[in-house]
C-alpha cells in the first residue's frame, strides 16, 4: 500500500526545511511493524512542491500506527507545520501486475 501526499513549501522556507523534519519523524514511523519505507521527491522546475510516498504492507498496517500516536512524531510534525502545507493524495493499493516498456522488468 501507499500512502502518497504532496508539500508545498510556503514563501520564506526552503524544501530542506521541511526535508529536515520528515526524515526525523521518518526515521521513528518506520518502527512501526508494516512500514516498507519512505520517498521524498522535489518537482521538476519547482523547488517548492514536494511529493512523499510512504509505503506499507497494508491500509491496516498504517491505520494500527495512526490508532496509536507517537508524540514525539507529532512534535515534528507540528514543528515542520509553519513551513509548509500538506495535501494528502490518497491511499493507493499494491498493484497485483504492472506493464513495462519492452525491455523492463515485469511482474
Amino acid at each position: 500500500m501507499k500512502y502518497i501526499f504532496e508539500v508545498h513549501i510556503r514563501d520564506g522556507y526552503r524544501a530542506e526545511d521541511y526535508a529536515d523534519a520528515w526524515v526525523r519523524a521518518s526515521q521513528l514511523i518506520q518502527q512501526a511493524p508494516g512500514a516498507r519505507g519512505t520517498e521524498l521527491h522535489r518537482k521538476i522546475d519547482d523547488p517548492n512542491t514536494l511529493i512523499a510516498i510512504a509505503h506499507w504492507d497494508s491500509k491496516a498496517s498504517r491505520d494500527a500506527m495512526e490508532a496509536q500516536p507517537n508524540q514525539e512524531i507529532k512534535a515534528i510534525i507540528r514543528s515542520a507545520a509553519p513551513c509548509c502545507e500538506i495535501r494528502l493524495i490518497g491511499e493507493f493499493e499494491e498493484p497485483e501486475w504492472v506493464v513495462m516498456p519492452a525491455g523492463g522488468p515485469a511482474r
